[in-house]
């Protein structure tokens, strides 16, 4: 993996099993939102793309603020010591797209959305 890389292997690698994932937001109000692992898509330059249907209040708190914090984790993927689960908290920024190619290919793969979400990572932690 290149020194430029923020996102790890055993971030993929948890990426590839089913868990939740929370999206916190600031700017008008403090809000939580949740989506699953398995509808976060990785772009070569490791942008996080996640289809949004809702995300209302996130959207309003991204246009004040666009700093964004995800956790998520699997239990399936051993961690530190080799225990079994493994987490992230990663930290970026946000916006909503809502037309082009990278908004096609989404709704494409998830035909639900009205936009799309993109994060901008700027630090990934492994947790556990």
């Amino acid at each position: 993996m290149s020194e430029n890389k923020k996102l790890s292997e055993k971030f993929l690698e948890v990426l590839q099993h089913e868990g939740v994932v929370s999206i916190v937001s600031w700017g008008i109000e403090p809000h939580v939102v949740n989506t699953w692992n398995s509808y976060l898509v990785i772009t070569e330059d490791e942008r996080i793309l996640i289809p949004a249907y809702g995300f209302r209040k996130t959207e309003k708190n991204v246009n004040v603020n666009n700093n964004v914090k995800l956790a998520l984790g699997s239990k399936d993927v051993l961690g530190y010591k080799d225990y079994p689960g493994t987490g992230f908290v990663i930290e970026g920024t946000a916006r909503y797209i809502s037309s082009g190619e990278e908004y096609e290919l989404m709704k494409e793969k998830f035909s639900f959305l009205t936009r799309v979400m993109e994060i901008t990572v700027d630090t990934a932690k492994q947790m556990l």
